[in-house]
């Protein structure tokens, strides 16, 4: 039992008494409801696919503002990556060299990808890695989930489940770049037994590494839970908003020498021709979610969850442009004095306003040596992409907030899928998935260019997936799985290719095997992803920054990954993973119309390289722990060399880098404070100078043309935080 206890939450009140359930018999019993939520989208210990999860814990350990890619940066075959080059503001990840357009990322089942451009931007959900319980992460095709098809790893968060105790929680943290951190945790824990609450409040702000790439993010979470005898109802409401100054353009090689921290953004002239940048050069953006989850067990062999949901999102970017052509916005030329003007500096908001919205359903039988699962959901996206001129020099017949280009893209996305493992005997299991998607996509309007554009296509995909288990007598396993995945083309894809893209079909081959030890874990996974049409990065970016893809008719991942963990002593011990690996493009051809002046030009490559695929990628932590909570890690990445897009040419890549971190934690229980922790993070402690990501214009042909950008990241770096919690 626990005393009464009152919390007051700021935007979610709660005035209530409340008796903690003290028997185990009935915390065990609602852990297991609480994961029926989940259990439709994840892999279990039987299931034959390659997978990591990741506990809070793990998440906390780095959790001192830096974006979520940032808690993962230990997963294997991973590479993260930060456009300021903190791992605050825009950040991304790569797995297995698959960017996250290819990456399925669900929060509690509820697709997270955006439905268009189908990447994720963990910038709109700052600080959101405190809201979290843990992660699975599913390499290669995986199991069938909702959202877009997995063509390189799934990510599957599920947010905090209740807490038996009441808990007032405030964390800060302070580091490099003014780069602060404020959030507060409010907890009720459980009330009569039945219902319990929580809510959070973040704010996270930084000046960044990159010159002005600043970040002032702001962020909420609350949640309502419900727990009956037989029924749990989740309740939960959660979003951002961003305002981050662009850095988007990379460093231009020739910069990179003289000034490493160059950003280009909001530059211009003025009358002198000095070089000045516009203040407010800013990527401002607000994303709110509402999710309710309902669980029941409908007797001792049948569970159903199924979840609404409701994405807003609402935002733009800002631009100063210099020298713009009136007739590019849609406005005639001016005469002023006898002059004809044809040109103005203006500044311009890009805007997306879109609404997201749908359902997810799962039923689960599960009974002695069988375990089914019926699941899935629709979904539909409405997103206006419109352009406006806040401020011209000459305003010709505009006026304030000239709408030059309107268009709209809708998406309805439906999918069922039936699961089913099935234990063949004590020892061998076997799994089987199928999978039916239905995908309508159109977009139509005028184009950031203005021009018109009305593109699509409807895609019904069937992915079916097979695989067997078996479990070795001494705590090994092993396990082999095949699994087809189909994916549409993004937005991009469709507005940027001069004739409508091919979907994409994945033939994803998994061979895995596991030991755990008394004190040691050991995993090897071989891996074969044979690609058909498959839409490869060309290092190229389009007019808004979007990466620009073409279709490869044949390609191939194939590599080996080891993970492995060893306790030398109740002090000592070590985890880390190795992954080897070949990308390839069996014929690429790079089309050069872009660049040529009429004509038809080409370049042929064969058994070319995949653009941002590195061979090798590595991690490795030691962690000693000389007395209770007192925890030193060493934590080192290396990643290889990357091209920067299909040509393979040495003169477009990214140099492979090696970078340690070290991170301090001590964490004290007092009499009047539950917990007390101190956290001290020294990122790069060697001050290597690195860069993480790039892109390339530019081509070799008769006369070289090139352009090579890169985006270095920050040298030797801290952060220190404090967390109190009553």
């Amino acid at each position: 039992m626990v005393n009464k206890s009152t919390l007051l939450f700021a935007l979610l009140f709660i005035a209530s008494n409340g008796i903690a359930q003290t028997a185990d018999e009935d915390s065990i019993w609602v852990k297991e409801l609480e994961e029926i939520v989940i259990s439709g989208t994840r892999a279990g210990e039987n299931t034959p696919v390659t997978y990591q999860n990741i506990s809070k814990e793990e998440i906390g350990i780095r959790n001192l503002g830096q974006d979520l890619p940032y808690m993962l940066s230990a997963s294997p075959s991973l590479v993260y990556t930060s456009d300021a080059g903190t791992g605050i503001g825009y950040t991304g990840m790569r797995i297995r060299g698959s960017d996250a357009t290819r990456i399925n990322v669900t929060i509690n089942g509820i697709p997270y990808n955006d439905s268009e451009s189908q990447g994720t931007f963990w910038v709109d959900l700052p600080d959101f890695s405190s809201s979290v319980n843990s992660i699975q992460i599913q390499r290669g095709v995986g199991t069938s989930t909702n959202g877009a098809g997995a063509f390189g790893a799934s990510v599957n968060l599920e947010t905090n489940v209740h807490s038996q105790d009441a808990f007032a929680e405030l964390n800060n943290s302070f580091g490099s770049f003014n780069t602060r951190k404020h959030n507060l945790i409010l907890n009720s824990g459980m009330l009569d037994g039945k219902w319990s609450f929580e809510g959070k409040l973040s704010k996270i702000v930084s000046d960044g590494y990159v010159d002005r790439a600043t970040a002032d993010l702001n962020s909420y979470y609350l949640s309502g839970n419900y727990i009956g005898k037989n029924t749990i109802i989740k309740a939960l409401m959660f979003g951002g908003n961003e305002v981050t100054y662009q850095s988007w353009n990379g460093v231009e090689e020739s910069k990179m020498k003289e000034d490493r921290t160059y950003n280009s953004a909001g530059l211009y002239f003025d009358k002198d021709g000095n070089e000045k940048f516009y203040d407010n050069e800013v990527d401002d953006y607000q994303q709110n979610h509402y999710q309710l989850h309902i669980s029941q067990v409908i007797n001792h062999n049948w569970t159903f969850s199924t979840a609404l949901h409701y994405t807003k999102g609402k935002g733009f970017f800002e631009q100063y442009k210099q020298d713009e052509a009136f007739i590019d916005y849609g406005l005639p030329n001016i005469e002023i004095g006898g002059e004809v003007i044809t040109n103005t500096d203006l500044i311009r908001r890009r805007w997306l306003d879109n609404d997201f919205y749908g359902f997810i359903y799962g039923l689960n039988y599960d009974r002695d040596r069988l375990s089914v699962v019926l699941g899935g959901g629709y979904n539909y996206y409405n997103g206006d992409h419109f352009g406006e001129i806040i401020w011209a020099q000459y305003a010709s017949t505009g006026e304030i907030r000239h709408r030059y280009y309107d268009n709209t893209g809708k998406k309805k996305d439906f999918n069922t899928y039936l699961k089913v493992n099935y234990n063949l005997s004590p020892k061998l299991n076997l799994y089987g998935d199928l999978q039916i998607r239905l995908v309508n996509y159109h977009v139509k309007g005028i184009d950031s260019d203005r021009r018109p554009v009305d593109t699509g296509n409807d895609y019904t995909f069937f992915n079916p997936k097979i695989g067997l288990s078996y479990s070795i007598d001494g705590g090994s396993s092993i396990y082999a799985s095949y699994a087809v995945g189909n994916r549409e083309p993004g937005r991009n894809d469709f507005i940027d290719s001069p004739t409508l893209p091919k979907h994409e079909t994945l033939g994803d081959l998994e061979i895995g095997y596991n030991k755990n030890g008394d004190n040691y874990n050991f995993g090897a996974n071989f891996y074969l992803m044979n690609y058909k049409n498959q839409l490869v990065l060309t290092g190229a970016l389009n007019d808004v920054g979007g990466s620009i893809r073409t279709n490869a008719d044949d390609s191939f991942r194939a590599g080996i990954e080891l993970t492995g963990g060893f306790e030398f002593s109740d002090k000592f011990s070590w985890s880390g993973n190795f992954t080897y690996s070949q990308s390839k493009i069996k014929k690429y051809v790079e089309n050069l119309n872009d660049y040529l002046e009429g004509g038809v030009a080409t370049n042929t490559y064969y058994d070319t390289n995949i653009a941002y695929s590195p061979d090798i990628i590595g991690s490795s932590q030691f962690t000693f722990t000389p007395l209770t909570g007192l925890d030193f890690v060493l934590f080192s990445k290396y990643v290889g060399k990357q091209y920067l897009d299909n040509t393979s040419d040495k003169s477009r890549k990214l140099d492979p880098y090696f970078v340690n971190d070290i991170i301090i934690s001590y964490t004290i229980q007092t009499r009047f404070i539950k917990e007390i922790g101190l956290n001290l993070m020294i990122n790069n402690v060697f001050n290597i100078e690195y860069e993480s990501n790039g892109y390339a214009f530019g081509y070799l042909y008769g006369e070289e043309f090139r352009e090579t950008y890169y985006y270095p990241q920050a040298g030797i770096n801290f952060l220190a935080g404090l967390k109190l919690r009553f």
